[in-house]
């Protein structure tokens, strides 16, 4: 199974746990042996869903939206980021070079060209830029591919 992960950033170290918590009780749904993650790897929910994907021994492609993506997340992510990078089984690009929400969308398009299932961490609101979640959501559903929305009850962002 191919699981996509999209998900708001930023979130509170409550939210955090929160969200950390029902991604790791997605994953007990897969066969974690033929499981794939297919991540961006930002920061949140993306690299969460990779991390626990690959400790529980499945695998991990990751989608590179630009060249100057990794430059475009926070500094204290980096190590994470390229810790992860060098884990995947398989790297895909856009050949886009600016880090912006062209290129974040165009990703999250391959990333989904690439999944059976997307679990979005969505709390059902609309972007708030394009390429955002909402926008990733929408574009699975009119590709066909099933979605997933995990959100804790009663948070916010």
């Amino acid at each position: 199974m191919r699981v996509g992960i999209t998900g708001h950033r930023g979130l509170s170290k409550d939210v955090e746990q929160r969200v950390q918590a029902l991604l790791a009780d997605q994953i007990t749904t897969y066969d974690t042996g033929e499981l794939v993650a297919l991540s961006c790897i930002a920061d949140g929910p993306d690299a969460w869903f990779a991390e626990a994907v690959l400790s529980v021994g499945g695998r991990l492609e990751v989608v590179v939206p630009a060249a100057e993506y990794r430059a475009s997340l926070p500094d204290w992510h980096h190590t994470t980021y390229d810790a992860l990078l060098s884990r995947a089984a398989d790297v895909h690009e856009t050949g886009m070079t600016a880090s912006d929400s062209e290129a974040h969308m165009t990703g999250s398009e391959i990333l989904i060209g690439l999944a059976d299932e997307l679990i979005a961490v969505w709390d059902a609101k609309p972007a708030w830029g394009h390429g955002g979640t909402a926008d990733v959501v929408a574009y699975a559903e009119q590709t066909g591919v099933p979605v997933r929305v995990v959100w804790p009850k009663g948070a916010s962002r």
